[in-house]
């Protein structure tokens, strides 16, 4: 197996760390009370439960797994669908606040780009 590549071991970490922020987060809006505002429950449970699968991913990139690659593009693609759906949502007049469209839009990008860093940086799939 060769040796990961800088920009891989950077998509690894970032993942991890973007899923224990997402988990803490998550956690915090649905099991401690904190007031998130007009949430969209399937948005945050998405998220929530997307925090461990992100997790998963940044640990198999740091350890070059078969499977790495493309849990990283099922996220990117899951996430596409939930953000979509969101849209819809808001379109359609549910309540919803602002700092959800970014945070969506942040975890898009962030999958996407974690996702082609992981094919082009040979990651075994």
């Amino acid at each position: 197996m060769s040796p990961r590549t800088r920009s891989v071991t950077a998509a690894a970490i970032v993942a991890v760390i973007f899923g224990l922020l997402t988990i803490f987060s998550g956690g915090r809006a649905l099991f401690a009370g904190a007031d998130m505002g007009a949430v969209v429950p399937l948005v945050l449970w998405f998220n929530f439960l997307a925090g461990f699968a992100y997790v998963v991913a940044g640990l198999g990139l740091w350890y070059r797994t078969s499977w790495a690659t493309s849990l990283s593009i099922v996220i990117a693609l899951a996430t596409a669908a939930v953000f979509a759906t969101f849209l819809w949502k808001v379109w359609s007049g549910t309540p919803y606040e602002a700092r959800t469209m970014g945070a969506m839009g942040l975890r898009l990008a962030t999958w996407v780009a974690i996702s082609i860093v992981a094919v082009r940086g040979g990651q075994a799939r």
